[in-house]
């Protein structure tokens, strides 16, 4: 994805998640499910079958995603983005915490500051710093 449609989701991004408060409150009936999901450390591949296996996010699919998003695995900017597109798409559905890998220094040890810049060599910064100010 150009760095120019990478830079515009995470700033649509960014100014839905400062309208959130910092808890919110998930809740669901009887008839309806909701997936928890943890931990994808930048592995695409388990949230494709996540998505296989439960369905995409949609108005009737719930999904909160608890963190860890990042780091680690090689897909980590691919994961991410996906998962801001669904949140703005389905705002109501879809939730994100943050987890300890949401984290400027956690990302520099464990792998995803790399990722970012060898993906976006000339952009690599202002796409990390923008990443940075989501978390």
């Amino acid at each position: 994805l150009h760095a120019r449609y990478v830079l515009n989701l995470l700033n649509e991004a960014r100014k839905h998640l400062k309208q959130l408060p910092n808890i919110t409150h998930v809740s669901t009936c009887y008839s309806e499910e909701i997936t928890v999901c943890g931990d994808l450390h930048g592995q695409l591949d388990d949230l494709f079958l996540i998505f296989y296996k439960n369905g995409l996010p949609s108005p009737s699919k719930s999904y909160v995603f608890n963190g860890d998003f990042v780091d680690r695995g090689k897909q980590s900017l691919e994961i991410l983005l996906i998962l801001f597109v669904f949140l703005l798409i389905y705002p109501k559905e879809v939730h994100l915490n943050r987890g300890n890998h949401e984290d400027h220094m956690v990302n520099l040890r464990y792998g995803f500051t790399k990722e970012v810049m060898q993906k976006y060599k000339v952009h690599g910064k202002k796409i990390l710093k923008m990443i940075h100010n989501v978390f």
